[in-house]
């Protein structure tokens, strides 16, 4: 009789153990898998093939928009900073080269070449020069505003003669150039912003409230050039454009606004000559 009752007290101790460990797996089941996450990478190949190189020449840049930032100079030095720490080619320190005066000088001796060198008659898909009196097709804007002021100097890049003779003076590097197009910008419109509420406890949360809105900032167009300076030949371009608008109260210094929107575009620039890698989440499922 006693054996009876203490088996009989066991299995009534097991029963609810059973239930507690069915409802547990119900509430597992209900909230479905636990999700893990996981840090990956991605490499990326570059762009342009650099084996051929073991140095690389940032030569300078066709430059122009706001007079306060001197976006010749500051891209060059950028660059050679980032390449110094995430290429293994070697970064040549030179001179920046002033592109704008160069382009100037070239553009200057092809207009006092004889006329009847520039009247001959084009091959077949150049275009014709206009007559006498026309106009000057090959002026160059003395002030670069916008971007249309900087297409008349790329003909620069096309000067192969011009390319390897700078290629021959520092040992036949990759040469990188360009153009860089750093300007102010406005602009207006409604706008959506989220305003901050407290109901009559006090608590907080924020509604969406459209509005209309004044807004000024900046817009940096930067064009990279590769130019191989064993030959003179331009082997890859790529043009970047990124911009960035503040409220009308807020006062950012140029200078400032540039770097941040040139630490958008670099990634970009390294990815043309060098492997990259993306850094990434993965969720797993379990």
């Amino acid at each position: 009789m006693t054996g009876r009752l203490k088996e009989k007290t066991k299995t009534t101790r097991r029963l609810p153990l059973a239930l507690l460990a069915a409802v547990l797996a119900a509430v597992a089941l209900a909230c479905g898998p636990t999700a893990y996450e996981i840090a990956i990478e991605t490499p990326i190949q570059p762009k342009l093939d650099v084996s051929p190189f073991q140095r690389v020449l940032i030569a300078g840049f066709v430059a122009g928009g706001h007079e306060g930032v001197d976006a010749n100079l500051e891209t060059v030095r950028l660059l050679r900073s980032q390449l110094r720490t995430k290429s293994a080619l070697r970064v040549i320190d030179a001179d920046v080269m002033p592109l704008i005066e160069i382009a100037r000088d070239q553009n200057k001796t092809a207009g006092d070449e004889p006329s009847g060198a520039r009247n001959e008659v084009p091959a077949v898909g150049e275009k014709s020069s206009p007559p006498e009196g026309a106009g000057d097709p090959m002026a160059l804007p003395k002030a670069i505003k916008e971007e249309k002021d900087l297409e008349p100097y790329e003909r620069l890049f096309a000067n192969t003669a011009y390319w390897k003779k700078i290629g021959e003076e520092h040992q036949s590097p990759l040469i990188v150039t360009g153009t860089v197009l750093f300007a102010a910008k406005t602009s207006s419109g409604v706008v959506q912003r989220d305003r901050e509420v407290f109901n009559s406890a006090g608590v907080r949360s924020t509604l969406p409230e459209r509005t209309f809105m004044e807004r000024k900032g900046f817009q940096l167009d930067l064009k990279f050039v590769f130019i191989d300076g064993r030959s003179g030949v331009l082997l890859y371009s790529e043009k970047y454009g990124e911009g960035i608008l503040y409220s009308a109260q807020q006062n950012t210094p140029p200078l400032s606004s540039y770097f941040e929107l040139m630490d958008r575009l670099v990634p970009s620039f390294l990815s043309a000559l060098s492997s990259q890698k993306i850094k990434g989440t993965r969720v797993l499922l379990n």
